[in-house]
């Protein structure tokens, strides 16, 4: 595959630097329970992108090698697959799990997407919850669509707003209430999980950066956080956004946090102390133009 490089940068240092930092780390170390979350929702993703064998396939944002996995399962070894992702420590994951998976057509780079050269007419690019955080999301789609031959595919999941998101908002409430913070009003399109929250926005940054054929779908599923309040608790504090909160106050105030978080939890588990919240996406598909 040929590769073709960007001129103009983009900015995502911040972002980059906290993935392969602590938060990185903890991703690793959170995997299984990560897995929970996101699972059901790629799986909707992938069945929407409709990978088939013998296509060339890009995971944008491909975090431990699941999905790039998956891909490269069902495009065959006629087909290539090149995972990418900003996040050392979860791309050594990848490559020891791709390694296993014995796919010689599959390989992991570490890189920025969004200004990155990449491999030129590919069929499909594909992301789990890996396209939310660009500082310039308009020019990365752009920069992202002059990788796909003409009819190629994007498929896409991202998160809907936050009050559709139980799972992850509940815990976060429950850690405020108990620091007595009020947040200040944030900006919704801020790089970040909810970044494309807005349907009519991320349809708008599609058409701005040349795609057609756009077409976006709410998926809903189950949430599992954890077999019991404090285990899901316990999760809910290192990633998903307590983390950062956490992060904001001061690891002295966890305990409290903890806490607080657990009581909130425990109030709607089920009778075996299963804890299980609404999650809710967009499944978002797009074409190159021919």
């Amino acid at each position: 595959m040929t590769r073709r490089e960007r001129s103009m940068p983009i900015d995502n240092s911040e972002q980059i630097a906290e993935w392969n930092g602590a938060l990185g780390q903890r991703w690793v170390a959170m995997q299984r329970e990560l897995d929970r979350i996101v699972v059901p929702f790629g799986d909707a993703a992938l069945k929407a992108a409709a990978p088939q064998p013998g296509e060339q396939v890009i995971d944008i944002g491909c975090g431990c090698g699941d999905t790039s996995i998956e891909i490269a399962r069902i495009v065959g070894a006629a087909g290539a697959v090149l995972g990418i992702d900003v996040s050392q420590p979860m791309l050594e994951v990848a490559r020891s799990r791709g390694a296993l998976a014995n796919c010689a057509h599959l390989a992991f780079r570490f890189g920025d997407a969004s200004e990155a050269g990449l491999p030129e007419n590919i069929d499909l690019l594909f992301s789990r919850f890996g396209v939310m955080f660009f500082s310039e999301p308009t020019q990365a789609f752009g920069h992202l669509r002059k990788s796909l031959r003409r009819g190629g595919r994007c498929a896409f999941v991202c998160w809907r707003t936050p009050r559709d998101n139980a799972w992850a908002m509940t815990p976060l409430s429950a850690a405020r209430t108990a620091m007595g913070v009020t947040p200040p009003p944030a900006d919704p399109n801020a790089p970040g999980p909810f970044a494309f929250a807005d349907a009519d926005r991320v349809r708008a940054l599609l058409s701005g950066a040349g795609f057609g054929g756009i077409d976006v779908q709410r998926f809903d599923a189950a949430v599992s956080l954890g077999a019991t309040p404090r285990s899901a608790a316990e999760s809910a504090v290192q990633i998903g956004p307590v983390s950062r909160f956490v992060r904001e106050v001061g690891l002295e105030h966890l305990p409290v946090i903890l806490d607080a978080v657990e009581r909130a939890l425990a109030a709607l588990a089920a009778p075996d102390g299963h804890v299980s919240m609404n999650g809710s996406a967009w499944i978002v598909s797009a074409t190159n133009p021919a």
